[in-house]
């Protein structure tokens, strides 16, 4: 074990992380699904970025926050997966103390940036839905700009506050971390330092970013429901709904998997299942959002479509 010696207490500098599983040929099978999972994610949210990039049709604000959201993606996925895999080869997987802080900040950072980013899509469908004479003006470049800056601030705020909680944490018992990565709450079990203060700034960060973003998203989806209903061509309304679909998908899959973990009393579910529903959000559902953009999307599949045919033409 990696320690250093501080009074009477032995200080672990080092952590092991324990995976998911200790069968060997489960661990073996588990490798090949999560890395071709992972290669998936990947290509796919890379391709997202790109063809948004390069294709004219598609420069609008939904698609900037798509584009964003399938960079969150890629990061999120990158926070665990590779450590994950490693696990999977080795009877020890060590992690420095420093690195453990470093995994559980960027795996909040970009998982508290998708929360924003879902909130901001659903503000976007809002405006389009009900306000559609002024969306050039309420979703302008600098609007845009402003949305993705509370994103990627909201996300380094919560980072902060959970590396910060880690920081105040002492270990001097077991560095075994009962996890495939630094996670949080394990950490603090193998705290020998008072948990109080750091459970109480991360539970509370946590909190007001999932309460904050689920009351954007729910009072622009009520509006939304509201102005679709109104409408009085059937038409419109199947119009309009079809373009919140992918998005109502992707926000179901990614808080209901959150609420699982956060909200529910720990007493109802296993560690195992706990690791269980991580990999789902953490690993699977990043590789789900351009899948479920994409195949439900015409825009973007007539994108596509016209930057083939062009790549085949010349």
């Amino acid at each position: 074990m990696d320690s250093l010696v501080d009074g009477n207490y032995t200080a672990v500098t080092g952590f092991v992380l324990l995976g998911l599983t200790d069968d060997l040929k489960l661990r073996v099978i588990l490798f090949a699904i999560i890395l071709c999972i992972y290669l998936v994610t990947i290509s796919g949210n890379l391709s997202t970025i790109i063809l948004i990039r390069i294709s004219s049709q598609l420069h609008h604000p939904m698609y900037l926050f798509l584009s964003h959201l399938a960079f969150t993606d890629i990061g999120y996925s990158s926070s665990v997966t590779p450590d994950m895999l490693v696990n999977f080869l080795v009877d020890k997987n060590a992690i420095s103390y420093f690195g453990c802080a470093i995994q559980l900040g960027s795996a909040v950072f970009f998982g508290t940036a998708e929360c924003f980013l879902l909130a901001a899509m659903a503000y976007d469908r809002f405006v389009a839905i009900c306000n559609p004479l002024l969306y050039s003006t309420k979703m302008s470049t600098k609007v845009c700009v402003r949305l993705l800056s509370v994103t990627y601030i909201g996300g380094f705020l919560n980072a902060s506050s959970y590396t910060l909680s880690f920081f105040s944490l002492f270990f001097c018992g077991s560095n075994q971390v009962n996890h495939f990565f630094c996670d949080f709450a394990p950490l603090v079990e193998l705290s020998c330092s008072d948990i109080s203060i750091p459970v109480v700034a991360s539970s509370f960060s946590a909190g007001s970013v999932i309460v904050v973003t689920v009351f954007i998203i729910a009072v622009s989806y009520i509006y939304i429901l509201i102005t679709i209903l109104k409408m009085r061509s059937s038409e419109g309304r199947h119009k309009a709904f079809s373009t919140c679909t992918s998005h109502l998908t992707a926000v179901t899959l990614f808080y209901g998997t959150i609420t699982f973990i956060y909200v529910m009393p720990k007493s109802s579910y296993s560690t195992d299942q706990n690791k269980v529903v991580t990999v789902f959000y953490m690993v699977v559902i990043p590789m789900l959002n351009p899948l479920i953009y994409s195949l439900r999307n015409k825009e973007i599949k007539g994108a596509l479509k016209s930057e083939l045919q062009r790549k085949i033409v010349f």
